[in-house]
C-alpha cells in the first residue's frame, strides 16, 4: 500500500512538473510572438534588433523593460540603436510607478532622442505592436528627428475603456530640405508643446482580473480609437498652436485562418498652424522608382500598395479599406495557402499648400482607389501580392498602377 500511495505521488508530482513546464513553455513562446525576450527581471524587446529604412540604412541596437519580477509598482525602459548610414544614435529612456493597480494607472516620463516618420500617427493607447518583419519601413525616406521630454498617465475608466494622457515638450528638425512659411517667418526647426488625450475602447470584448491586472480574454469587434492633440503656442518656446482629432475603427468577423473579414476606417483633421511633419500621409508603400520591377519589394499588412511615398499629403483625411479572407486551399494537412481580396479608399484635403516650402506634393480631393488580391503562406510565410491603381488618381502609364510584391505573415 506504501508503494502505491509513494508511487502515485510520484507520478501526480511529475505531471505537475510536467504541465508547469508546459505553461512555462507556452507563456515563453507568447511572449516572444509579442515581442519579447524575457529574463528574470527584465525582458529584452526585439523591435530594437535589426530593422532597415533609406534614411539610416540598417539600424540596430538593444531596449527592453524590467517586469513583473524586478517590482509589480515601478518599471524601467529604454533603448539605444545605431543608423549606420546616418551614422547616428538614437535612444530613450523612462520609467513609470503604478499608483492604482485595479485601473492599471501609471504615471511614466521620458526621454527620447530619435526619428519619426513625417506623415504619420501614431495612437498613445497602441502600447504594442510587433512585427518580426515590418515590410513598409524598407522603402521609407521622409524622417524627422524629435527630442522629446513627456509625461503621462495611463488610467482604464471602466474595463472595456482605456485612456492616456500625455504632455510632450518636442525639438522638430526634418532631415530633409523643408521649411515651414507662416506669418512671414521660414522655419526649418521648431519646438511644440503638446497636449494628447486617446480613448480605447472595446464594447464587446470581454475582460477578467488577475494577479497580473486585468486581461482581455476575448477580443471581439469592432473597437474605437480616439486621440485628440493640442499643442500650444509660446508654451515651453513651442512656435505654433494647431489641433488634431484622430479616429480609427477595426470591424472583424471570423477568424482570419478561415473565412473572414475585416473593414478599418482611419481619419484624422488637423487645424491651425500645423507644419507637414505633423500632417497626415495615407499609408503609401511604393518606391520612387521608374520601372515595375525596381519597385518589388514587400507589401504591408494596411498600407496602399501602388501609392508612391510622399506622393499626397492632407491636412483633413479618410482612408477605408476592406479585406475578405478567403478559406484556404487544403492542399495538403500543413500547406494551405490562402486567397485575400482587397480594396482600398482614401479621400483628403490640404489649406495652405503654399506654406509648406521646397515640398512637392499632391492632395486626395478626388478620392483615390487601388484593389487586388493576396495570395498567403505560399512558402515559409511567403506569398504574394497583386494590387492595381484605378479611377481618379490612375496614372498614363499602365505599368505605374501596379503594384506587384511578396507578402510575409507568421503567427507564434
Amino acid at each position: 500500500m506504501f508503494s502505491a500511495l509513494a508511487y502515485t505521488q510520484t507520478a501526480s508530482n511529475t505531471a505537475f512538473g510536467t504541465q508547469q513546464d508546459s505553461i512555462k513553455k507556452s507563456l515563453f513562446i507568447k511572449q516572444l510572438g509579442n515581442g519579447f525576450l524575457p529574463t528574470k527581471y527584465f525582458n529584452f524587446d526585439l523591435r530594437y534588433l535589426v530593422k532597415f529604412n533609406q534614411h539610416e540604412g540598417f539600424r540596430t541596437g538593444l531596449g527592453g523593460v524590467t517586469n513583473n519580477t524586478f517590482s509589480r509598482k515601478y518599471r524601467l525602459n529604454g533603448y539605444l540603436v545605431y543608423g549606420f548610414a546616418d551614422q547616428r544614435l538614437k535612444y530613450s529612456m523612462g520609467g513609470g510607478f503604478r499608483i492604482a493597480p485595479k485601473t492599471n494607472t501609471w504615471i511614466n516620463l521620458s526621454y527620447t532622442d530619435d526619428l519619426q516618420e513625417t506623415g504619420s500617427t501614431k495612437f498613445l493607447t497602441d502600447k504594442r505592436f510587433f512585427q518580426f518583419f515590418e515590410p513598409r519601413l524598407l522603402n521609407i525616406d521622409l524622417f524627422h528627428k524629435h527630442i522629446t521630454k513627456a509625461i503621462s498617465l495611463e488610467h482604464r475608466l471602466f474595463s472595456k475603456l482605456l485612456t492616456e494622457t500625455q504632455f510632450a515638450v518636442s525639438k522638430i528638425e526634418p532631415t530633409y530640405n523643408y521649411s515651414f512659411y507662416i506669418n512671414d517667418l521660414s522655419y526649418n526647426t521648431y519646438d511644440l508643446s503638446a497636449l494628447k488625450i486617446a480613448f480605447q475602447w472595446s464594447p464587446f470584448s470581454n475582460f477578467e482580473y488577475s494577479e497580473k491586472g486585468l486581461k482581455e480574454t476575448k477580443k471581439r469587434f469592432p473597437k474605437f480609437t480616439l486621440q485628440y492633440t493640442k499643442n500650444f503656442k509660446d508654451v515651453f518656446k513651442s512656435d505654433f498652436a494647431f489641433s488634431k482629432v484622430d479616429f480609427r475603427t477595426i470591424y472583424q468577423t471570423g477568424a482570419k485562418d478561415n473565412l473572414a473579414s475585416e473593414l478599418i476606417l482611419v481619419s484624422g483633421i488637423a487645424n491651425g498652424n500645423t507644419p507637414l511633419t505633423h500632417l497626415y500621409h495615407a499609408y503609401p508603400n511604393n518606391i520612387n522608382k521608374q520601372q515595375i520591377l525596381q519597385r518589388f519589394s514587400v507589401a504591408g499588412l494596411n498600407s496602399f500598395e501602388t501609392m508612391f511615398f510622399n506622393e499626397f499629403f492632407s491636412d483633413k483625411f479618410a482612408t477605408i479599406q476592406f479585406k475578405q479572407y478567403l478559406i484556404p486551399f487544403e492542399i495538403t494537412e500543413r500547406y494551405k495557402p490562402q486567397l485575400v481580396l482587397i480594396t482600398r479608399y482614401a479621400i483628403g484635403t490640404m489649406k495652405n499648400i503654399d506654406r509648406h516650402l521646397n515640398m512637392s506634393f499632391d492632395t486626395l480631393n478626388h478620392g483615390y482607389t487601388e484593389s487586388g488580391f493576396e495570395i498567403n503562406k505560399l512558402l515559409f510565410g511567403f506569398g504574394l501580392s497583386f494590387t492595381y491603381r484605378y479611377g481618379a488618381y490612375h496614372l498614363s502609364q499602365v505599368e505605374d498602377n501596379v503594384a506587384l510584391k511578396f507578402t510575409f505573415n507568421v503567427t507564434l
